[in-house]
């Protein structure tokens, strides 16, 4: 069985990984398919006026939220999965997630960008797999239609 965790931030990016691994589970049926949604921590000043209970109550919806769109699509597909939510820098949390968990592979949505607009926007996708010990399959976006 392989096990693999698809990041999942709501957006279409993410949700072609969410496609990609319905497409693999057609010739591996037991495909062990885990959702990762990581929050950016609040820092500063916020947690002098806000308790960590509520800081965890926030992380949590803004999780659930972002993790929507991929639940749905994975559930009407009957498709089983595990779904959970992290709190840190994106691919730092991404990496260790996948190490600490045991996974066989990341898969993740990229944005596709190329050239300067990469280079200035920098990529949690090229980030995590340049840094991971757990293989990455990016899965890119579709072309534009004409």
């Amino acid at each position: 069985m392989m096990k693999i965790l698809i990041p999942v931030d709501g957006s279409d990016n993410a949700g072609r990984a969410v496609l990609q691994a319905l497409e693999m589970r057609e010739q591996a049926p037991d495909l062990d398919i885990h959702l990762l949604s990581v929050q950016i921590p609040i820092d500063g000043h916020a947690s002098s006026f806000v308790s960590a209970e509520a800081l965890a109550d926030y992380h949590r919806e803004e999780g659930l939220a972002a993790l929507a769109g991929a639940r749905r699509t994975l559930e009407a597909a009957g498709a089983p999965y595990a779904h959970h939510i992290a709190v840190g820098h994106v691919a730092d949390t991404i990496v260790r997630y996948a190490q600490e968990h045991g996974f066989d592979l990341i898969l993740m949505g990229s944005h596709g960008r190329t050239g300067l607009l990469h280079l200035l926007m920098g990529s949690v996708a090229r980030e995590v797999s340049s840094r991971s010990k757990v293989p990455v399959t990016l899965v890119k976006p579709a072309p534009p239609r004409a």
